[in-house]
């Protein structure tokens, strides 16, 4: 940090760029050439014993909140770097102590009568429950330090026959608001509160915390990989709290754990609890019973938890879609064909509109779901269109021209023809029960299994008339027109991501709200981001989606995240978690001026 510190101390006072804290110029001595003039090297690049601090521009309008990554070689915390498949899970954990630390020095920084340009201040980010691929936080193979610092901002290469490979580190990426005119201070913050927060976490580093995380890790792995290659799409462990605080992250106090019905519980690697099988599962009982939180667990098992979750054993088929209607909703080109069979001047097999009903939405959303790889839908009736989700026996007696066909009519179907099985909630019809699989009704957040009981009450098999088996797939192709982050007539890129839920890129603002996987407004930067990557990427005409997505996350796998992200879009967030495929597609379905179309319209034009 010595070149750093010479380089702050000696900026004009009033700076706002911080210029040469950028550039990183240092006169550089190689010992290899004796007697020769030191030539000049830029790196932004500063060391604190063998730990990097990389600084940069955050963007154009944010000089005096630079980005820093951290780069701690992980040889410092422990003899071997953490397997692949467990690094996200580690690189989790450390973030959330890290964070702790920062926190600590934000106290001690903040004066309530000024404001964080004034104070200076630490950002990182402070996630949920879940563990996921994150930008602020992740392994990457690093240079070590090869020199050491003379007298001001010179610098003499090593020349003592060691090798100085690069290693693998441990990068935190954090953002640092330095305090305006005040060299100082951001001297400080920068070259001694920082590293030494740094120092801190590395020799406090617990190692037995580190085993735990890479135990459960290997349980979450475990149970993933029993329910990719068996009959059950979900997993519930005895004694995990599904009950959320009011902020939906912390596992609420004194809550009834849950415990599995005696019929379905199951041992997986050791650890006892309900396993739900694929096919037709519903979830019923009265009003805050539990239902509903049931649901949520489910749907949150998507993403693995942290320890102390609640929820941490928790574990669903990773390809889990909520589903709900979207009043309003653009859709383009979409077979509904299976639950609309007729529509007034249109056409249900390639449907297209600017403005979706419930039903017609809801439709839209179970095919787009099951179109992108989909095994299995949440539903809530609570957010489901009910002309979509029932048409009880009386009602298809009087109304004999309905072009609605009812999910109860499909349902069965979709598992036996598709492999996608569903889990409803549902509270106040009995439709569903003469099709389900499993009935499981909730009481005072206690399960039990009352499908003989249903079955009673409704009989032994449904035996309404059903539909004609219908047709799944999709004919369409997406079309570059339109597809692009520069809005019509303009020369500049536009990307903006609010917090409201919408993404605006070029000439559209999509509407995200309905993606109810999200968990993250990270993710939602993320989702920008890789859109705006795919389009200024693209060089087809006729663009093979499925494709294009599966590289841009094979390069976030090898690459990082932050390959995605670019410093021009200055009201974008610099923190980015890596969202599913599922919501990608979806995000992409929900663009109003790009040209899907029939793909044997496609053909025909070719």
């Amino acid at each position: 940090m010595k070149r750093l510190k010479y380089k702050l101390l000696n900026m004009e006072a009033n700076t706002s760029t911080y210029t040469e804290m950028y550039e990183g110029s240092m006169s550089v001595y190689d010992p290899a050439y004796p007697g020769e003039e030191p030539y000049t090297d830029y790196s932004p690049v500063y060391y604190s014993g063998e730990v990097g601090y990389e600084i940069t521009a955050t963007n154009r309008q944010a000089k005096s909140r630079p980005t820093v990554v951290i780069a701690i070689p992980w040889k410092l915390i422990a003899e071997k770097p953490p397997e692949k498949w467990v690094e996200k899970a580690v690189a989790d954990h450390c973030l959330r102590g890290f964070g702790v630390l920062l926190d600590g020095l934000n106290e001690r920084l903040s004066n309530r009568s000024r404001n964080d340009a004034e104070n200076g201040k630490y950002y990182i980010p402070h996630p949920g429950g879940e563990v996921i691929c994150r930008n602020s936080a992740y392994f990457a193979v690093r240079p070590q330090k090869d020199y050491c610092n003379g007298a001001r901002d010179s610098v003499t290469l090593y020349n003592d026959g060691v090798s100085r490979e690069p290693c693998v580190c441990l990068c935190f990426r954090i953002l640092v608001q330095l305090p305006a005119g005040k060299l100082r201070k951001a001297c400080k913050m920068l070259c001694d509160e920082l590293p030494g927060a740094v120092e801190g976490f590395v020799a406090d580093f617990d190692r037995t915390a580190l085993a735990g995380v890479t135990e459960l890790a290997e349980k979450q792995k475990q149970i993933r990989l029993w329910l990719k290659n068996g009959e059950y799409c979900a997993f519930i462990a005895n004694g995990s709290i599904l009950p959320r605080t009011n902020d939906g992250n912390s596992p609420m106090e004194n809550a009834v754990p849950f415990t599995s019905t005696p019929e379905d519980e199951i041992e997986v690697c050791g650890i006892k609890g309900m396993g739900v099988k694929r096919g037709v599962t519903i979830i019923t009982g009265g009003g805050y019973s539990g239902k509903s939180t049931l649901l949520d667990a489910i749907s949150s098992g998507v993403y693995d938890h942290v320890s102390g979750d609640g929820r941490e054993l928790c574990i669903t088929d990773e390809s889990a879609v909520t589903i709900s209607a979207e009043d309003g909703r653009s859709v383009r080109h979409v077979n509904i064909s299976p639950f609309i069979k007729w529509l007034p001047g249109g056409d249900s097999g390639d449907f297209s509109t600017e403005h979706a009903s419930g039903s017609t939405s809801q439709a839209a959303n179970i095919m787009e779901a099951v179109e992108t790889g989909a095994k299995l839908l949440l539903i809530d009736e609570d957010k489901s269109a009910t002309n979509f989700m029932i048409r009880d026996r009386i009602m298809k007696a009087l109304i004999e021209k309905e072009p609605i066909t009812p999910f109860t009519d499909r349902v069965k179907e979709l598992y036996c023809s598709r492999g996608v099985s569903t889990v409803l909630v549902i509270g106040g019809s009995g439709e569903y029960l003469s099709v389900a699989d499993r009935v499981y009704m909730m009481e005072d957040y206690f399960i039990q299994d009352v499908t003989e009981r249903s079955r009673e009450l409704c009989g032994v098999c449904y035996n309404g008339e059903l539909p004609e088996i219908a047709v799944w797939e999709q004919n369409r192709c997406l079309n570059s027109a339109g597809f692009s982050s520069y809005p019509t007539g303009s020369g500049t890129e536009r990307l903006q991501v609010s917090d409201m839920g919408f993404v605006v890129i070029g000439d559209e603002m999509i509407d995200v709200r309905g993606l109810h996987d999200i968990v993250s407004p990270r993710q939602l930067d993320a989702l920008g981001f890789m859109l705006r990557y795919l389009e200024v990427k693209n060089t087809e005409g006729i663009i093979d989606l499925r494709r294009k997505i599966e590289e841009i996350y094979r390069m976030i796998e090898t690459d990082g995240l932050d390959t995605v992200y670019s410093s021009f879009f200055t009201t974008c967030e610099r923190f980015l978690d890596l969202p599913r495929k599922n919501e990608l597609y979806a995000m992409i379905y929900r663009m109003r001026k790009v040209r899907f179309e029939s793909a044997m319209k496609s053909d025909d034009k070719e």
